[in-house]
């Protein structure tokens, strides 16, 4: 059982997605359920959902750790042509998931109480994100 999850994102962040994937997989039966973004500037993350100053702080963390090009502690890196944040993208999405595996049972995902699955934009412009998925 294949799909694809389309995600709209409008800037740097964490877009929580847990619902559909929820909804899609409802039923199913047992088994691993397989997130893959299929894009070299975001990741994937199974995170905290009850408070939203999670999302924040950890955004707050990367943007910190791995600053837009602009910035003169980032005058190393030489990948400038899509805009100062495209380089500090790649690098973030290297160092996070880019793929998730989620046992699945009786029809549901085996996420704790407050995990839920995030598509972790890094770059600043709007995009239209792609996340194929597999259950088997």
């Amino acid at each position: 059982m294949q799909t694809t999850f389309k995600i709209a994102t409008h800037g740097p962040g964490l877009y929580e997605f847990t619902a559909p994937v929820g909804r899609w997989i409802s039923g199913a039966g047992d088994g691993l359920l397989t997130l893959f973004v299929r894009h070299t500037s975001c990741s994937l993350l199974i995170q905290e959902n009850a408070d939203p100053d999670v999302k924040r702080d950890l955004d707050a963390f990367f943007r910190r750790l791995v600053p837009d090009s602009d910035d003169p502690s980032m005058s190393w890196i030489t990948h400038t042509m899509e805009g100062p944040d495209d380089m500090p993208a790649h690098i973030k999405a290297a160092m996070t998931p880019v793929s998730l595996s989620i046992p699945v049972s009786g029809g549901r995902m085996a996420l704790g109480t407050w995990q839920g699955i995030y598509l972790f934009e890094h770059r600043s412009a709007p995009h239209a994100r792609q996340v194929a998925a597999h259950f088997a």
